[in-house]
């Protein structure tokens, strides 16, 4: 085996913008020399890619794939540096190919996703390095979710008319309704909460909230014996604003969405949200 360390991978890919593997067998066959190991890829075809690897992918799609039985469902973001490749079809046509796979294959993470393959002896990796390579830009898988339950849907949104959609959502719900699953996935498209409910706030986050509303309140001159009731309120507010079922409903700000979904007799298990670069 060739002689080199992570170091050498993780220089060799900022070097060349080529995937993790590429490196690797770009180092073996260089038995460990980085500089030779960039001439490799580059004979190879990497060239295209050189020195992409530093440079910004703030645009990009969000693509979502939904089984025809609504039993599971993927979302994934593809990020690229300009609109003008995001809105190209060969770009959308890469994130669909792989949003397929991910549909097909089930990775258990990002990891496991880049070194599946997609193809016959191509892995997702070397499939989105082609794409770098083709496109002439730096391209980024760096994010999918897969729900699968009683009934799941997508939403997904456009935030310019000419470019592909750069928000998804992807819920979960223990039994069918259609309607009330748009209306849901769209809210959170909107409101963006950060947790599903107010027990997956993490108990430090709550603390921090209670301790920065208590030195708020005293820098404001609150009473001190109003400070309980002015604390609770404002991480009252917090939750509100970003736990999902605490939220004001986006089409009845009257009903929290808690209250919307006991209404209609349904619970929302699961919910995943991706806006292209955040």
């Amino acid at each position: 085996m060739a002689n080199y360390t992570a170091a050498d991978v993780k220089k060799l890919r900022e070097l060349t913008g080529a995937g993790m593997m590429d490196c690797k067998k770009a180092l073996d066959e260089a038995e460990g020399d980085v500089e030779k190991a960039v001439e490799i890829l580059r004979v190879k075809g990497q060239k295209g890619v050189a020195k992409r690897e530093s440079r910004t992918a703030s645009n990009g799609a969000v693509v979502a794939l939904i089984a025809d039985d609504n039993k599971s469902g993927v979302l994934v973001e593809l990020k690229c540096e300009t609109d003008f490749v995001a809105k190209g079809d060969k770009f959308q046509a890469v994130a669909d190919e792989v949003a397929q796979h991910v549909a097909a294959s089930s990775p258990a993470d990002l990891d496991a996703l880049l070194a599946s393959e997609i193809k016959p002896g191509q892995t997702v990796q070397a499939f989105v390095d082609e794409a770098n390579a083709n496109l002439g830009e730096k391209i980024v898988l760096d994010r999918f979710s897969q729900l699968s339950g009683e009934f799941v849907s997508a939403y997904l949104h456009r935030t310019m008319p000419d470019l592909p959609p750069q928000v998804g959502v992807l819920v979960e719900l223990d039994k069918e309704n259609a309607e009330l699953a748009k209306d849901i996935a769209q809210h959170i498209a909107a409101f963006a909460p950060k947790f599903l409910s107010r027990e997956e706030v993490p108990a430090e986050t709550v603390e921090n909230e209670r301790r920065i509303a208590e030195e708020t309140a005293r820098e404001e001159g609150k009473p001190e014996q109003a400070l309980p009731k002015i604390v609770e309120g404002r991480v009252t507010g917090f939750f509100k604003e970003n736990a999902l079922l605490d939220q004001p409903f986006a089409k009845d700000n009257k009903k929290s969405v808690q209250k919307v979904l006991d209404e209609a007799g349904v619970a929302l298990k699961q919910f995943a949200r991706f806006r292209v670069g955040a």
